[in-house]
């Protein structure tokens, strides 16, 4: 495949998980324990942990799965002291590289490319920190080449996997050859706060623990159940940055999520689609990344789509929670199996991210069951 006809495409996608499974239900149990003195908040808390549209989610924090008085990330009168951020990051940097690992190793084995032909490798995550970081690990125990392109997306929020594909479709764009592999971990529970303050618990309802990954690079015959990459769009809503705040704090991150990020983006993301679309057919398949059960009945409403256009975004968040940068490669992935069981393609489609400024992410992608000419795609879909 020369130049001129390449097929730029997500090759390969890797999950995992922590072995720590929190039911939600359970989870939201043993909190209202914690929180008995306080009937306001428990009442609040037990309202939004049933709403949120979450049945289970994973993390790699064992402590998390203990009785409410004995929970450290729980409000409580015991003697146990709260996580400091110094120890949530060595817990971080002790749990997150196994999980890049295993996520990275099923990419390369799904999309069929040898770890000596990856050129690039961007590594992704908000949710801890540590030098030399997560890239220089994956170079060592994956056996990448050392002068492989490491490029570290940190602290760029829910959005930041959606815009590392759209940067690897750029690399492969500019060099044919380029193999990229994306490699996104978050462990949002560690950020868990004992408190009784409405924001930190809503954080604490759907957040979950997870890693994904994938390959982009130049589709060959060999490669089936891909998603062609296309045209790409980036936006920094407006008079919106108070909306969504992540900041450092000596107890774990703190999190603040605005109630009207739905509404926000309710206002602003019909025109942003219309703009990246530019008058084509509108998409049949929906990769929304599920920041909250919120954002995808707006998206769901705003566009028309039907439940099974959101169901892949509905079904992640239900089963894993929202992990962040990682999540839209799970949706992604549980996408992909729908087709392919269903025995659909192509198809095209929109896949689309929101993360803090507020920033939306977005690019088009078409469903191939498998590789066919340029020609022939461009008859039955626009991308």
């Amino acid at each position: 495949m020369n130049q001129a006809d390449q097929m730029i495409a997500i090759l390969g996608i890797g999950t995992a998980v922590p072995e720590n499974r929190l039911d939600q239900a359970d989870t939201s149990q043993r909190l209202a324990q914690a929180l008995s003195e306080h009937p306001d908040s428990m009442r609040w808390a037990k309202r939004i942990f049933k709403q949120c549209g979450v049945e289970t989610r994973y993390t790699c924090e064992p402590n998390l799965l203990e009785s409410a008085e004995d929970c450290r990330y729980f409000l409580h009168k015991s003697n146990h002291t709260i996580p400091s951020t110094a120890e949530r990051m060595e817990t971080y940097k002790r749990e997150s590289v196994p999980l890049a690992l295993h996520a990275a190793r099923n990419a390369l084995l799904d999309g069929k490319v040898d770890v000596s032909d990856i050129t690039h490798l961007i590594t992704v995550s908000c949710t801890g920190q540590f030098l030399p970081g997560m890239d220089a690990e994956l170079v060592q125990r994956l056996g990448l080449a050392v002068t492989v392109n490491r490029i570290p997306l940190n602290f760029l929020g829910c959005a930041a996997g959606l815009k590392a594909v759209c940067l690897s479709r750029q690399i492969v764009s500019s060099d044919p050859l380029a193999n990229v592999l994306i490699v996104c971990v978050e462990l949002c529970t560690l950020h868990i706060q004992p408190s009784i303050e409405r924001e930190a618990l809503f954080g604490a309802s759907f957040f979950g623990d997870g890693a994904s990954a994938c390959i982009v690079g130049t589709a060959e015959p060999t490669h089936n159940e891909i998603f062609q990459l296309g045209d790409i769009h980036s936006v920094l809503l407006p008079d919106s940055a108070e909306e969504m705040v992540w900041e450092v704090g000596n107890y774990g991150f703190d999190l603040y999520l605005s109630p009207n990020i739905p509404k926000l983006i309710g206002k602003f993301i019909p025109e942003q689609v219309e703009r990246l679309i530019s008058g084509k057919q509108k998409p049949e398949i929906w990769a929304i990344h599920p920041g909250g059960k919120g954002i995808i009945d707006t998206l769901e409403n705003m566009f028309g789509l039907t439940e099974e256009q959101t169901r892949p975004s509905r079904a992640v968040l239900k089963n894993y929670g929202n992990m962040s940068s990682a999540t839209i490669l799970f949706v992604l992935n549980e996408m992909r199996q729908e087709l392919k069981k269903r025995g659909i393609g192509p198809v095209n489609g929109l896949s689309l991210a929101f993360g803090p400024g507020l920033t939306c992410e977005m690019i088009m992608i078409t469903y191939l069951p498998s590789v066919i000419s340029q020609e022939h795609l461009l008859d039955e879909v626009h991308v």
